[in-house]
């Protein structure tokens, strides 16, 4: 399966056991206050904020927290300093690794972000050097083993989807962004239980890398993540079980 979809689960499963759901809601909070700026403030009528308000409560963050971060959108303050700024680079091996910021200090960002790949083997690039290697698309993931993933996935093809990948149980549907909503309708209208639904960067291609490299790949993301002003990070990085055993035993 794709490298998004194995990133994704590693993400939920941290996220529900750690102690870092303080800093996951400030980047939630940040996502629906820029996409309130942007789009404005009613989420029937911006998409972007409709998906923000949906991945919040998919990692519970509480109503007032959303509702809070709808009204930085109009306060000044941070949300105006706020920008989007995204950087490029390779992973150890020369896994492709594209990083979405939101920052009020661009130097200090960049400076944190070029630390992170300089110290893991990697290397920051120039703009443009990754960002062809992505496109983008709406992610749904589907984990529910009392059903047939091969019944999930014609489910999901006659709803609409793109394509359908199946690893080990799991679905992964993808979508044209503007269709992500109607197609986790209609599945949801068959029965199907969505696990998380995004409009996100997928690789075009994926690439292999031995396990020793893959693992150090995943721990530059684990550090890109960790910075505060990044709010996801993607790669065209094929993610073998063997990567995720040798991440998790280190």
């Amino acid at each position: 399966m794709s490298g998004h979809s194995k990133w994704s689960q590693i993400k939920r499963q941290k996220g529900a056991a750690d102690a870092k759901r303080g800093q996951l809601f400030t980047k939630l909070g940040r996502e629906i206050t820029i996409a309130a700026r942007e789009g404005g403030p009613d989420p029937d009528g911006n998409p972007r904020l409709r998906h923000a308000i949906q991945r919040a409560r998919e990692a519970s963050m509480p109503m007032e927290n959303i509702e809070r971060a709808i009204k930085r959108a109009t306060g000044g303050g941070e949300a105006a300093a706020l920008e989007e700024v995204t950087y490029e680079g390779y992973g150890p091996g020369g896994a492709a690794i594209l990083v979405e910021a939101l920052t009020d200090n661009r130097n200090r960002t960049v400076a944190e972000v070029r630390s992170a790949f300089t110290r893991a083997g990697g290397s920051l690039g120039e703009s443009g050097c990754v960002a062809w290697m992505f496109e983008p698309r709406g992610v749904l993931t589907i984990e529910q083993p009392d059903r047939d993933p091969d019944e999930l996935g014609l489910l999901a093809i006659d709803a609409g989807a793109e394509d359908v990948r199946v690893d080990d149980g799991t679905v992964e549907v993808l979508t044209l962004p503007a269709n992500l909503e109607a197609v986790r309708a209609a599945l949801e209208q068959q029965g199907v239980r969505i696990a998380a639904a995004e409009v996100t960067m997928v690789p075009k291609t994926t690439l292999s890398l031995d396990e020793k490299q893959a693992a150090a790949t995943l721990r530059l993301m684990e550090r890109l993540e960790d910075l505060d002003d990044v709010q996801r990070v993607h790669t065209n990085l094929e993610i073998s079980e063997a990567a995720l055993q040798a991440l998790e035993a280190r």
